[in-house]
């Protein structure tokens, strides 16, 4: 199986769990993971990736943007940056 393959079913998962996040603002972990999730898709989509993504409704770009000041929206961003990042340098070693 593709690297694609697997962040994409990662990205599944992740949306899968995270189901009902926004109703949980005390629960760090669930906003992390929704990030992680986004983040993997802004790599997929910053890699020219799109006809990858999984077949779900995905999160509006910039969701929270303007939010810097919750609790909840530094665990959102940390997940996001990590997605990302972590997406990239997978990508690279086994793409």
């Amino acid at each position: 199986m593709s690297v694609k393959n697997n962040l994409s079913e990662l990205i599944e998962r992740l949306y899968r769990e995270t189901e009902g996040y926004a109703e949980n603002p005390s629960d760090a972990q669930l906003w992390y993971n929704r990030g992680y999730a986004n983040g993997v898709v802004a790599f997929f989509k910053a890699q020219g990736f799109q006809k990858d993504l999984p077949s779900i409704v995905l999160d509006a770009e910039n969701l929270y943007k303007n939010d810097g000041v919750m609790e909840w929206f530094k665990a959102y961003h940390h997940g996001y940056e990590m997605g990302e990042r972590e997406s990239a340098e997978v990508y690279e070693l086994h793409g």
